[in-house]
């Protein structure tokens, strides 16, 4: 065995002290990047919960309140009035008032609270309604955009004046779909309107700050083969539907032979196919406009289901005389309650013939219940 000298033994130890120091300060060094690791995951994680809250904060929450008390205000349902004898009990005449507000049709008991970021009824939507390729179908088409917009907007300054209290949201509503005499390519006799032209109406009401409303007259068609072409619009938080019963060919004429007709079943399927779209892109509700002037063009109204992410207006399209559009409201829509009541104004067809002017703010404002969209053709 080799004898292990001074000489070696202080190389030796030197040789450990080293290996010694080198091994701390690799350990240092690890304990430090360990450290720095830990530091900057925790600030990450604290950045990533803070977003998290700001997110939170900053998601709206709807006003439950407000909304009962608005809804309520826009079922205008009368004071109700009870005659009875000076010995009628307190108990009793409370018993005698409920049962009149029980009777009432509207608020509607059976919709949901929609969800936060809803429009209605916080605002009134006044919309103008048409077709780009056409000048006969609505104010929107026969003015150029400059003049329409400004005539909306007048419109929107006089309900804003009638009804202070509630603000006004304005909206381009305009037929994504036409009815066609002819069956055209596909034999379902509408045509539908190109994306360059609802790109048009998109940005008019992006200048504008408008809402926009894409309406249907399906045809021959149906719903469920429809709606998904304007799937990329209605994603947009800005974009609403509207569907025409009058063009829902059921019984297989051609559009304008009769008058159309849609069921309780079609208006659920569009509301499930918004719905599922809000929930999919996180979006704020969808408004559901549905027209209607007969009895027929609706049926089995009762087993319509608004939902918290789709808000459904029944919107009284017919035109004619001051007392005829009023008759039509209060035997066609008001009695057969989904949620919310809209009516439209016909900027030609209700001044044919002696009808007396058309219709104020005023006018709509004392039916019950009162409208929330308002729509001008």
């Amino acid at each position: 065995m080799a004898r292990l000298t001074k000489k070696k033994y202080r190389t030796i130890k030197l040789v450990l002290i080293v290996a010694a120091i080198v091994t701390l300060l690799i350990f240092v060094a690890t304990f430090k990047s360990v450290k720095t690791v830990y530091v900057a995951a925790t600030d990450a994680v604290n950045e990533i919960t803070e977003k998290i809250a700001d997110k939170k904060e900053q998601q709206p929450i709807l006003n439950v309140e407000e909304y009962l008390k608005r809804i309520e205000d826009l079922a205008n349902n009368a004071v109700p009035v009870i005659e009875t004898a000076s010995t009628t009990s307190t108990s009793t005449r409370q018993a005698m008032i409920k049962e009149i507000e029980d009777s009432y049709l509207y608020p509607v008991d059976e919709a949901p609270l929609p969800l936060a970021g809803a429009i209605l009824p916080f605002k009134r939507v006044i919309a103008y309604y048409g077709n780009l390729y056409s000048t006969r179908m609505g104010a929107l088409g026969e003015y150029s955009e400059d003049v329409m917009i400004g005539m909306l907007k007048d419109e929107a300054r006089k309900w804003e004046a009638a009804d202070p209290s509630t603000p006004v949201q304005i909206a381009l509503h305009y037929i994504a779909s036409t009815a066609q005499g002819s069956p055209g390519d596909e034999g379902f006799y509408t045509l539908r309107m190109p994306d360059s032209e609802i790109d048009k109406v998109i940005k008019m009401a992006e200048k504008a700050g408008a809402i926009v409303f894409l309406d249907l007259q399906i045809g021959l068609s149906d719903l469920e083969r429809e709606i998904p072409y304007l799937d990329k619009y209605l994603k947009m938080p800005q974009v609403h539907l509207g569907l025409d019963p009058e063009f829902a060919m059921k019984g297989g004429q051609a559009p304008g032979k009769v008058i159309g007709t849609m069921d309780a079943d079609d208006i659920n399927f569009a509301a499930e196919h918004l719905a599922k779209i809000v929930r999919d892109n996180n979006l704020p509700p969808k408004i559901l406009v549905v027209h209607r002037f007969t009895s027929k063009m609706l049926t089995n109204y009762q087993n319509i289901q608004p939902l918290p992410e789709v808000q459904i207006v029944i919107h009284m399209d017919g035109w004619g005389p001051k007392a005829q559009k009023i008759n039509t409201y209060d035997v066609i829509v008001a009695p057969e309650p989904v949620q919310f009541t809209g009516f439209k104004i016909f900027y030609k067809n209700d001044l044919k013939g002696d009808y007396g002017g058309l219709m104020t703010p005023d006018d709509l404002l004392e039916l019950s219940p009162r409208p929330i969209y308002i729509q001008y053709q």
